[in-house]
């Protein structure tokens, strides 16, 4: 079975069982963003964990043991994914992301926002013009070494 494979039997368990990711992280025991992550191939977990979401969507051994392997992270299948709402992080970055990087160098200094020590927290916050999608990201600040 490949990741992909796994990923797909997921998504097939959790429609059949009518889960919401925020059902299966509250049985695993982590955030939603991150298991969410992990359940779409993008990071791994522990065993435990793992154990935990096949008992959650009644996985498979095999998609279960890949669920704990360290996956290759941002392998999607296009440069640009043409799906709407991810093509927008994609236009956010791309008109603001010198902004952002000028406003991180200038509050930090040379360096970066890690990805690996890093939060995410997703939330809706209603609005009389249109509901409002806020996105909170978290990173700690890396500076690059001066050598």
């Amino acid at each position: 079975m490949t990741r992909k494979e796994a990923t797909a039997e997921i998504l097939v368990k959790k429609k059949a069982a009518k889960l919401s990711w925020e059902d299966i992280a509250t049985a695993v025991g982590a955030h939603p963003i991150w298991v969410t992550s992990v359940l779409l191939g993008q990071n791994s977990m522990a065993p435990e964990m793992a154990a935990k979401t096949q008992k959650k969507l009644g996985l498979s051994d095999e998609a279960t043991a890949l669920l704990t392997e360290c996956p290759m992270k941002g392998a999607l299948d296009k440069d640009v994914v043409a799906d709407p709402l991810i093509y927008r992080f994609h236009e956010i970055t791309q008109v603001y992301g010198t902004s952002i990087k000028e406003i991180i160098h200038e509050k930090f200094g040379d360096g970066i926002m890690s990805a690996i020590d890093f939060t995410m927290d997703i939330a809706r916050q209603a609005d009389p013009h249109g509901d409002r999608v806020v996105i909170t990201m978290n990173g700690k600040f890396l500076p690059y070494k001066k050598w």
